[in-house]
């Protein structure tokens, strides 16, 4: 059964790719980095560093058109900072009403949909993402709660004749479960990145980078990327 897998290079995609390949022989597995306009390309990178360790091909997709309206911090024409502290600190402030400020205007949907028209074109049956329960806490990232996942996979099953299914294996579990797996599997995670800021090395500070780290604690170890650092 040949699958699709988002790959952005961080943590959670990485790990789905290693999932994926559990099943797979690299042949069948074709990963899908996107580029939306962020301001740095270090995650784009580890996506082709990891795509290479596993021996998948790879293909880079440009959406920052559909995003030049957004002020979203994460973007490089945005006029906003990128907010240092902990998820459960920023959904505070917005009282779980509306998404974190990194928040990327409906990118999941628009992802998933450019995957699945891809696995119709060579014949593959599922899209993974990397959706974990952690993202969906407090409404921080709509796309990627259970409400999320069904209405997308009823929208791309009707959409593809029943051809795509969309897999989001850690959709119910927090990140620690999800580095559990990756390191009970091997996931090569000094090659991913996740800090937004870029850089040469993580700036320990933003909401992604403090989720990563609590992440690897809670499983007992170092964080294999900052050894190499």
């Amino acid at each position: 059964m040949k699958k699709v897998v988002l790959l952005s290079g961080g943590v959670d995609s990485s790990t789905c790719l290693g999932m994926a390949l559990q099943e797979c022989i690299p042949e069948d597995v074709l990963a899908v980095n996107m580029f939306y306009g962020q301001k740095h390309d270090r995650e784009m990178q580890s996506a082709r560093d990891v795509a290479k360790y596993y021996g998948v091909e790879l293909i880079e997709l440009d959406l920052s058109k559909i995003f030049e309206r957004s002020n979203c911090s994460l973007l490089s024409h945005s006029t906003e900072e990128i907010e240092h502290g902990s998820y459960a600190e920023q959904i505070k402030k917005t009282g779980g009403k509306k998404p974190v400020a990194t928040y990327v205007p409906f990118r999941n949907g628009l992802m998933l949909s450019a995957a699945a028209s891809i696995a119709v074109s060579v014949g593959a049956s599922e899209v993974w993402y990397g959706a974990h329960a952690d993202d969906a806490a407090g409404n921080a990232y709509p796309d990627c709660s259970n409400a999320f996942l069904t209405a997308i996979n009823a929208a791309i099953s009707e959409g593809t004749a029943g051809q795509v299914k969309v897999i989001a294996p850690f959709i119910n579990e927090p990140k620690k479960g999800v580095v559990k797996v990756g390191l009970d599997i091997g996931v090569p995670y000094k090659l991913t990145w996740s800090c937004y800021e870029g850089g040469d090395h993580p700036c320990g500070k933003c909401g992604t980078c403090i989720d990563r780290q609590m992440a690897f604690e809670a499983n007992g170890v170092e964080d294999p990327a900052l050894k190499e650092n």
